[in-house]
This record gives structure tokens, sequence and C-alpha cells, in this order.
């Protein structure tokens, strides 16, 4: 039997038949928007991971010097993205997505001016200035837009948008690099930036007039379709009980601690594959950027394969711990094999390292569905900007941690064990931390009495 609280998932004043046609509008309209801006904030993010296979060698820089400027990006995410995500539900998602891309796709370009050290620090920190706010905002402005029993398939479908921009990012920067290089007296590397920088600041413009905020501004629904979902969204809200609306009341609970820590571990095994994905596929004997570019978008490709069907799968149980676990879990495992295997084995690293793509990124979408069920309101946009600034600290770190361990022992082995270390915490930590929250297949119910305490009161 349902908890009083209880109501039927999917229903409204409206039918199934109506609904899922209103979801279906909305999904179309926003999800390939909004992934096409994530695939060029991606590109634009980790394409440092492509061309330091040319840029360290032509520049005479340390891998510890790429390690510190590849992860100082993240600490312009963390002082930035918890006013930017509270700043976004003042202003509205339009004005606040525009602003970022501008701001990152000009910067990316002048990457291609980058000379020293700190000129490339600086303007790594400034790319994170910018970007923060981009990712725990379309979290936030999607959860406008979706109730919670479809919010995993929703963030799954966006968040595939990363995998999607491996795919692509990869042969495009290898193709730029080998084909472009000493065009205008530049290096490939260089016209990488120029390339896959300048489409950000359209897209940003183009953002301006292709959004809306929340589904009341939305002219392309009609007046019934708003009504029907803003009710389901209404009504599945109010199923999951109490939930924190203070910013800083949420701040003082252990729960929010426990989310960070949780992405903390996965953002490590995130950062690794990431920015050393393409450096790995090269110490097994690869030395073609076109190559190793190819290689991490057919690795990427089934990262995005997980992310949604682990979204899919998790909304069609109702679950989210395990589906995020036991990705985690996954992920953790195939980076020891990496370990073991860099130095023995290609095809067993290769193998392992698309493993190691498949799991860390499947945990993602699902994770973020923990937090929402806890928070609503101002702590959901402050709490999520936070979680996602505080564990973005790993991706400052970690390219820094395994840059540091390669130049000084000469090999990547005893770093890439230190990340499987951080992404096996993360499995332990949800499943022992994080409550049960169940929902039978037929009600969205509040969260089971003899598991959860009280949410963030």
């Amino acid at each position: 039997m349902s908890s009083p609280n209880s109501i039927p998932v999917g229903e409204s004043d409206g039918s199934g038949a109506e609904l899922e046609g209103a979801y279906r509008k909305i999904t179309l309209k926003l999800i390939p928007f909004l992934a096409g801006l994530w695939i060029l904030a991606w590109i634009d993010r980790v394409n440092i991971g492509f061309v330091k296979l040319t840029m360290l060698e032509d520049l005479e820089w340390s891998e510890a010097v790429y390690g510190l400027g590849a992860g100082v990006f993240f600490l312009g995410y963390f002082f930035f993205e918890v006013p930017s995500n509270l700043l976004l539900q003042k202003i509205g998602a339009k004005k606040t997505i525009m602003r970022i891309m501008i701001g990152w796709g000009l910067t990316s370009v002048a990457m291609m001016f980058v000379t020293t050290p700190a000129m490339f620090y600086f303007l790594r920190f400034l790319l994170g200035v910018f970007e923060a706010g981009f990712y725990p905002g379309i979290i936030l402005f999607l959860t406008y837009w979706f109730p919670h029993s479809r919010r995993s398939k929703a963030f799954g479908m966006f968040m595939s948008a990363s995998a999607f921009a491996g795919v692509l990012g990869g042969p495009l920067a290898g193709w730029i690099m080998t084909s472009l290089d000493g065009v205008s007296g530049m290096h490939g590397w260089q016209w990488v930036f120029v390339v896959e920088g300048a489409p950000s600041v359209i897209a940003g413009l183009v953002t301006w007039f292709y959004l809306c905020d929340r589904p009341e501004a939305a002219k392309w629904l009609t007046p019934r379709q708003k009504e029907i979902v803003l009710a389901d969204i209404a009504r599945e809200d109010a199923a999951l009980g109490d939930r924190q609306h203070n910013m800083l009341a949420t701040l003082k609970q252990a729960r929010i601690w426990q989310f960070i820590a949780i992405y903390f571990c996965i953002v490590v095994a995130n950062s690794a594959q990431t920015f050393f994905g393409p450096t790995i596929i090269k110490e097994v004997g690869f030395d073609s950027p076109v190559a190793i570019g190819w290689i991490m978008a057919l690795a990427y490709l089934l990262g995005a394969a997980g992310m949604i069907y682990n979204g899919f799968h998790s909304d069609k149980h109702l679950e989210s711990r395990w589906h995020s676990g036991l990705a985690a879990a996954l992920g953790s495992v195939s980076f020891a094999v990496i370990a073991v295997t860099i130095d023995v084995s290609p095809v067993i690293t290769l193998v392992a390292l698309v493993l190691a793509i498949v799991g860390t990124m499947s945990a993602i979408p699902v994770f973020w569905q923990m937090p929402n069920q806890f928070l609503a309101g101002a702590a959901a946009a402050g709490g999520i900007a936070l979680i996602n600034s505080m564990a973005n600290l790993a991706g400052f770190g970690t390219p820094y941690m395994l840059g540091a361990v390669e130049t000084s022992t000469g090999s990547y082995s005893p770093g890439l064990f230190v990340v499987a270390a951080f992404e096996i915490v993360a499995t332990v930590l949800i499943l022992v931390c994080i409550p049960r929250f169940k929902k039978d297949k037929h009600t969205a119910s509040e969260p089971a009495k003899q598991e959860v305490e009280a949410p963030l009161a």
C-alpha cells in the first residue's frame, strides 16, 4: 500500500497519452539543443588532452606543467559555480547560459596565444571561471521541466553529450593537428583552439533566441500541455515530502557533504580518463593523433551508450544507488587493470580504458538523481552547484597528481592505482551513506521509512 503522500506516477489532469506527448515535445525541443551546447563546452574543456600530444614538445614543457594547467581549470569552477547557479535561479537559464558560452568560447580561442606556463595557467583558470555554472545550471534547469520519475533519463541523455564530445572531439582534434599544422605559420594545436572555440561564441548568441526559462513561458507548448506538465511536476514534488529549501541550513547537514565526497571520488576517475586517456593510448604504442582520436571516439561512444542505458534503466526501476554505485565500481576495477597492464599488454589496457570510461560516465547521470531527493528551491540551486564545484576540485588535483607521479617515477601506474582507490570509495559511500529511496512501479512515494532519516531537515 502506498503512503498517504503517494501519488501515481504520470497521473495528471490529462490522459497518459496527453502527458507523454507533452514530455516528448519538451524532450525533443530541449535535450538535443542542450546536449549540443554541452558538446561544445566539453570539447573546449578537454581538447587540451589531445593538443598536449604535440604542444608540450613545441613549448618544451614537462608533464607536471601540463597537469597543473589542465587541473587549474577547476579552481575557476570552484570559486564561481555556486554564485552562477544562484544567479541562474534569479535571472533565468537563457541569460546565464548565453553569458557562459560566449565567455568560454572567447577564452578557448585565446588559448592559441599561449607561450608560457603562466599564460597557460591563467587562461585555463579563466576558462573555468566562465564555464562555472553551466553543468549544474542545466541540471537545475531540467528539474523545472521534468518530474522526479523522468529525470535520470533526461540527465542521461543530456550528460551523454560529454561522451559524444569525445566521439567528435578526438578525431576532429587529430585531423586539425595534422592537416592545419603550419598553415598561416601556426602549429596544429593552435588551430585546434581556434576551430573548436569559435562555434561556442555563435551558439551563445543562438541560445538567447532559442531557450525559455520554464514551461509556463514556452510558446511552443499549448496551454493544455503547460497545465498538465506543471501539475505532474508539482504532484511528484509533493510526493517527495519535506525537503530542505534553505541553502545555509543545507551546509550544516551531513548529507550534502556525503554527496560532495561521493562526487569528488567519481570526478577523480573522470578527470583521469579525460585528461590522460589519449596519453594512455600513446603509452601502449599509438603515436598518430588521428589514430588516438578515433580510439578515444570509440571509447566515448560506448560511454554515451552506457550513460543513456543506465539512466533509462534507473528510471524504469526507480532506483539510483545501485545503478550509480555499481557503475563506479566497474570504473574502479578497470583503472586498476590499466595500472597493472599499461606496460605489459596493449590490448588489455585498451579494453580496460574503454570499460573505465563506460563505468565512470554511466555513474554520473544517476548520481544526480540522489541530491534532488533531498533538496529543493534555493537549496537545490546552491546545493547542486556546491556539490559540483567542490567535487570538481578533484579535477584540479588529479591531472597534477598523475603528471607529477609520471615525472618523478617514469610511470603512470602508481597514480592510476590511486584513481582506482578513490572510485571504489565512491561505491562504498553511495551504498553505505545514502538512504534507499524506494518507490514501487506504480507510485511515487516518499523514501522507505525504515531506511531514511529526515532529509536535510
